[in-house]
């Protein structure tokens, strides 16, 4: 039997006991956990180094790192360059009434779709980033910004979308923008005035893409999406010219579109019309190969968007369009009566995210992480919810969960909002909410896998009527 007790940092009671048959990392994990949530080790309390750890408890550094991998994965640790391995500050000892644990002001666990883990935004690796970028960049940059973008960033952003999607992107066929829905309102603006309308749009779809087209001046016509993607049969039947579609992991149904509705797609297309293709989710796949943009197929039809809000946080408010050669001079000017251009200072350091392979390194990170959060989600579904119908699993950052007919879905939203739990209803997602399955459209990201089993679980005794 080993005990941690170290004098080169703090201490740490812990137990491996190699006649046992557990796993020795199994056990330290175990150990660990047990240790929080009895109360032994506190919020904020520093952890001691994993290369100190291991030496103590005579084991190796990997079995270590990968003991408290899974500990910051679950939500018990947490783990910032710089300043080492503290507990966590909320951690669930899995409670019994929601008002055991309080992760904000409102909400004991918050589902809501779409979101990144926002705790783990890489602070340090930006500000090196930042640092770096503005040593080499010249003076005149901060001047009024191009609206089109920086070129040193467009640049950069080029030759990360050609490597990681496949994106036919020179740099000046790239603008720089406020996130995917100023590219849809650019994109609607332009298509108004080349007089390719009425735009369509994937029904269901996100809500708030449709109100952007709305004031824009656009009103979309909805299309069904089933299991291949967007029905391009009903497309066609309709008088659109352009098409809002999220080909890759649709939104929210988490559908890839087949590879013969991409080519029925790209041949409507060609035939005059535009794609406008968000990216959506893109990066983020766990159970099947990547999937290219189609933006690759056909660069002078379809309108690329891309965006850092899934991968770094909603709030830089930092995107991208990749357009054909001839609509770029317009978006151009759209964008800079818009608002002269996107902030300067997240261009320099995300372009130097990109060139450092920082951003790389961060994605890989959080896609391990997100995998263990989805996996926890399936199996608290799994178990409160056998009836239930899961889609979008095989990649992003929500789950779309299908409810049988007639299901009273909105008491149960209503209901969780009484127990702290903050969950969105499917129907909203819908052009008519009437026509919408019963269901709820629930974000992993950025809660732990404690948060997610206990979120779960209040549900599933709402929803069973239950003691909670």
């Amino acid at each position: 039997m080993a005990v941690s007790g170290t004098t080169k940092g703090p201490e740490v009671l812990v137990e491996i006991d190699r006649d046992r048959p557990e796993p020795l990392h199994r056990q330290l994990t175990d150990g660990l956990r047990a240790a929080i949530r009895a109360g032994r080790l506190l919020p904020q309390a520093r952890m001691p180094s994993s290369r100190v750890l291991a030496v103590d408890l005579g084991v190796s550094r990997r079995l270590v790192v990968d003991a408290y991998a899974q500990l910051v994965a679950e939500g018990f640790l947490v783990s910032q360059h710089g300043s080492g391995t503290r507990v966590a500050s909320v951690y669930l000892t899995e409670p019994t009434t929601a008002a055991d644990v309080k992760t904000s002001a409102s909400y004991d666990v918050d589902f809501t779709p779409g979101c990144p883990d926002l705790a783990n935004f890489p602070r340090n690796a930006w500000l090196r980033a930042l640092r770096q970028g503005l040593a080499t960049t010249p003076s005149d940059v901060f001047g009024y910004v191009a609206p089109q973008g920086q070129a040193a960033f467009r640049e950069a952003l080029s030759g990360y979308l050609r490597r990681t999607r496949g994106v036919l992107a020179e740099p000046d066929q790239i603008v720089v923008c406020g996130g995917v829905t100023q590219g849809i309102t650019l994109s609607a603006q332009v298509l108004r005035k080349l007089g390719k309308l009425p735009v369509a749009i994937e029904d269901p779809a996100f809500w708030f893409h449709r109100i952007a087209l709305r004031h824009s001046g656009v009103d979309a016509i909805p299309v069904a999406v089933d299991e291949e993607g967007i029905d391009v049969d009903a497309l066609a039947a309709t008088d659109a010219r352009a098409v809002l579609i999220t080909p890759a992991h649709q939104s929210p149904t988490g559908v890839v579109m087949s590879p013969p509705r991409r080519a029925a797609i790209l041949e409507w297309a060609q035939a005059g019309n535009y794609l406008i293709e968000d990216d959506y989710d893109a990066e983020y796949r766990y159970d099947r190969a990547p999937v290219g943009a189609m933006q690759a197929l056909a660069p002078d039809r379809v309108i690329y968007l891309g965006t850092t809000s899934k991968v770094l946080a909603p709030a830089l408010r930092l995107g991208w369009m990749v357009l054909p050669p001839e609509l770029v001079s317009m978006v151009i000017k759209y964008k800079m009566s818009a608002d002269l251009g996107t902030s300067i200072m997240d261009q320099i350091a995300f372009g130097q995210l990109l060139a450092s392979g920082d951003y790389d390194r961060h994605l890989r990170q959080m896609r391990r992480r997100y995998t263990s959060r989805r996996n926890a989600m399936l199996r608290g579904l799994a178990k409160w919810f056998p009836h239930a119908t899961v889609m979008g699993a095989a990649a992003g950052v929500q789950l779309a969960v299908h409810f049988p007919a007639d299901y009273p879905i909105d008491d149960l939203v209503h209901r969780a909002f009484e127990l702290g739990v903050k969950v969105e209803a499917l129907q909203p997602w819908y052009a008519d909410r009437a026509s919408g399955p019963p269901g709820l459209i629930l974000g992993f990201a950025d809660v732990s896998e404690s948060q997610i089993l206990h979120g779960i679980e209040v549900l599933g005794r709402a929803a069973n009527g239950l003691a909670v």
